[in-house]
């Protein structure tokens, strides 16, 4: 997330909420503030915020003034009754990541890079059409990612409370727990029921993994990005540059089960790769574009393949998206997660938060991977089988030749470079 004009503006897996627990703040609630909210004044913020910020004006088809009149005729005697009528009147606009937090849930959800997380790992988001519980991607080596979890996984039960009718905030409320507890986690995959028993743990995540490979097709610089991370666009550099200073002939950038992270951070990368072109553009209510673009200072034009798959989201096909788009970079693997909204998040007078859908997102191509994802240029598909196998059973075969994905992006890269080698030839 990003702290832009006094509000976290959210991209990326934003529109998500891990299951990890946060010890620090990145920024005060204005609930810190001398004066609080009444119930019932709150209530109306809300409304306020929604009303003027929302994508859709009108507002999925409810008629939000009416909604106003229904719910501030209420009487409310506590927060916690002011909270409910808040859920409920969200709950009409049927937009899973428009939502409420309370001061607890909000104080959570707020991330600072230099806090600790705990927790098992994964993020999680609410299917638009099943209103069921979807895991985005297990986060690398971290509890949920070792027992077996994987992106696209239903989340049926937990600690064998049934998930129907849960929202993300109280689904993350009840996974989230003391480092060394444990939560039981009942998941559907491929119309199979499974059951994984996860100790909580404390995460330490780091975003960039790097290396030489060598192979067939040369010297190959190989960066494993886990998630668009604040530091996440440092590391990056510093691997291009690092890599650079040893010659490789081209690049291999493995997003699959990256879940994503900040906006910009996503932004900040594509500008290393890109020396011109569209990145990405958000678009608001009023059909207003706001383009991000590069800024000439890409530090490689080396040949690059972006491996994808079903668990990279948001951030991750904003890059791959930016990079396909603009002739950049070959997409190999599968279709990526679908995940095309920016939310903002707002702190309310009494601690609380709200977080609202405020834009879309296309790809320098204009298109709405909302719900539908992006298409890589070169499809290879693994089994559930075998993608168990290589990202937890046989992870030493994982970015080489033995990994389906990797292998072809090999090959792909190797004509890539035997073109660009003709063409340097021939000048």
């Amino acid at each position: 997330m990003v702290i832009t004009k006094s509000r976290l503006v959210l991209g990326a897996t934003a529109v998500t909420l891990s299951t990890i627990a946060v010890t620090s703040l990145g920024i005060h609630s204005r609930g810190q503030a001398l004066f609080k909210a009444s119930p019932k004044e709150l209530v109306d913020e809300v409304w306020q915020i929604v009303q003027r910020q929302y994508v859709d004006g009108t507002f999925n088809q409810v008629d939000w003034q009416a909604v106003r009149k229904e719910y501030l005729s209420k009487s409310y005697s506590n927060p916690q009754e002011a909270y409910k009528s808040i859920r409920e009147m969200l709950k009409k606009l049927e937009d899973p990541y428009t939502r409420f937090m309370d001061p607890a849930e909000f104080k959570n959800m707020q991330v600072d890079t230099s806090g600790e997380l705990t927790g098992i790992g994964i993020t999680i988001s609410q299917d638009e059409k099943t209103k069921q519980l979807v895991v985005i991607a297990p986060i690398e080596d971290t509890p949920a990612f070792k027992a077996g979890v994987l992106a696209k996984d239903v989340i049926l039960k937990i600690d064998n409370k049934s998930t129907k009718g849960m929202d993300t905030n109280q689904a993350v409320s009840l996974i989230r727990g003391e480092a060394g507890s444990q939560v039981s986690l009942t998941i559907q995959r491929n119309g199979q029921t499974k059951q994984f028993d996860i100790k909580r743990a404390r995460i330490e995540i780091h975003p960039v993994k790097y290396s030489q490979k060598k192979t067939p097709a040369g010297n190959l610089g190989y960066i494993r990005l886990n998630q668009f991370s604040a530091n996440a666009s440092k590391e990056m550099q510093s691997a291009i540059k690092d890599l650079e200073s040893k010659r490789v002939a081209g690049y291999i950038l493995d997003l699959r089960g990256n879940p994503g992270g900040l906006l910009f951070s996503s932004i900040d990368i594509a500008r290393m790769w890109l020396n011109k072109g569209t990145i990405v553009s958000t678009i608001d209510r009023q059909g207003e574009r706001e383009r991000e673009v590069a800024n000439g200072r890409a530090l490689t034009n080396k040949p690059l393949v972006i491996l994808v798959d079903k668990g990279s989201a948001s951030a991750s096909e904003i890059l791959s998206g930016a990079l396909q788009d603009n002739k950049r970079a070959t997409l190999v693997g599968t279709q990526t997660f679908g995940k095309g909204l920016v939310q903002s998040v707002r702190p309310l007078e009494d601690g609380s938060g709200l977080a609202v859908t405020i834009a879309k997102y296309h790809t320098p191509n204009d298109r709405d991977i909302n719900k539908h994802g992006i298409d890589p240029d070169i499809k290879v598909d693994l089994t559930d089988a075998q993608r168990q196998d290589l990202w937890l059973n046989e992870r030493d075969k994982l970015a080489t030749l033995a990994d389906p994905q990797f292998a072809k992006a090999v090959e792909v890269i190797g004509k890539k470079i035997a073109v660009k080698g003709t063409a340097t030839a021939e000048k």
